[in-house]
C-alpha cells in the first residue's frame, strides 16, 4: 500500500535559475505564429503628428519666401523666339530715269578777232594797214601770241608788206597790269634805214594794242629793254602807246 504524504510534507519544485532561461526557443510554424495588431488609437495619433508636421513645414516655407520676395521684381517674361527671316539678296532694281533738264539753247558765241598791221604805200608814203585775224581763244596772252605769229610769218596779200626782218622770233608776249610786254629776238634790230626802222616799230606797237588800243607797250630784245633801234639811233621810249608813236614818228 502506497504511502501517502501529507499536505504538509508536499514541497513545490524549485524554479529554474536565470541561466536556465536562455534556452533555445522552439520555432513555431507560420500558421501557429501569433499576429501582432497595432492599436487604432496609436495609428490615429501618428497620422495626426505627420499632418501637423507637414502643415508647419509648408507654412514656414511660404512665410520665408514672402519675406524675401522683391516687390520690384516681376516674373521673367516669356521670350518668344523671333521668326527666322530668310536672307535678303540684293536684287538690282531699276531706278527711275533721272530727269535730265532740257538743254537750253546757247547764245551764239561772238567770234573774237584781232588785227595784224602791215605796211602799204599810198601816194609814195608808208601807212599801216590792218588785217583781221580770228582768235581761237579769249585769253589775252594766247590771243596776242596767235596775232604775233601771223605778223612774223609775213603778209599773204601781195599789196601789203612788212619791214620786220625775216627770221625774227617772238620770245615772249604777256599781258600784265601795266601793259603788254613783248620780247623779240636779235634779228628785229638788223638792217634797213630810218624809214624801215620806223615802219617795223609801228607794226609792233599797233599789233600789240589790237585788243586794247589804249594799252602801253613794253618792247625788249633778247630780254633787254629796247632803247635805241638801228644804226641811225632811233630812240624808243618805254613804254610806248599809239599816241606816242604818232607824235614822235612820221611814216
Amino acid at each position: 500500500m502506497r504511502d501517502h504524504q501529507s499536505d504538509s510534507d508536499f514541497q513545490p519544485n524549485p524554479l529554474p535559475e536565470a541561466t536556465d532561461l536562455h534556452q533555445p526557443e522552439v520555432d513555431l510554424l507560420p500558421e501557429s505564429k501569433p499576429s501582432r495588431r497595432i492599436p487604432i488609437g496609436l495609428f490615429a495619433g501618428i497620422s495626426a503628428v505627420l499632418v501637423l508636421t507637414g502643415s508647419a513645414t509648408a507654412w514656414w516655407t511660404w512665410n520665408f519666401a514672402a519675406r524675401n520676395a522683391d516687390p520690384n521684381k516681376t516674373a521673367p517674361a516669356t521670350v518668344q523666339p523671333s521668326p527666322v527671316e530668310p536672307p535678303v539678296t540684293n536684287i538690282p532694281t531699276e531706278s527711275p530715269a533721272a530727269q535730265v533738264p532740257d538743254p537750253q539753247p546757247s547764245s551764239p558765241v561772238e567770234e573774237q578777232t584781232a588785227e595784224v598791221y602791215w605796211l602799204d604805200v599810198n601816194a609814195e608814203q608808208l601807212e599801216l594797214v590792218a588785217t583781221p585775224v580770228s582768235l581761237p581763244t579769249d585769253q589775252p596772252d594766247e590771243a596776242l601770241k596767235v596775232v604775233f605769229e601771223n605778223l612774223l610769218q609775213g603778209p599773204s596779200e601781195p599789196a601789203a608788206f612788212s619791214e620786220i626782218p625775216e627770221g625774227t622770233e617772238l620770245r615772249e608776249v604777256t599781258v600784265e597790269s601795266d601793259g603788254v610786254h613783248i620780247d623779240l629776238s636779235e634779228s628785229f634790230t638788223v638792217g634797213g634805214g630810218s624809214a624801215s626802222m620806223t615802219g617795223r616799230l609801228g607794226q609792233i606797237v599797233y599789233t600789240a594794242t589790237s585788243l586794247e588800243p589804249e594799252a602801253k607797250v613794253w618792247i625788249s630784245v633778247e630780254g633787254e629793254p629796247l632803247e635805241v633801234l638801228g644804226g641811225e639811233g632811233l630812240i624808243v621810249d618805254q613804254p610806248m602807246t599809239r599816241d606816242d608813236f604818232e607824235q614822235n614818228f612820221a611814216l
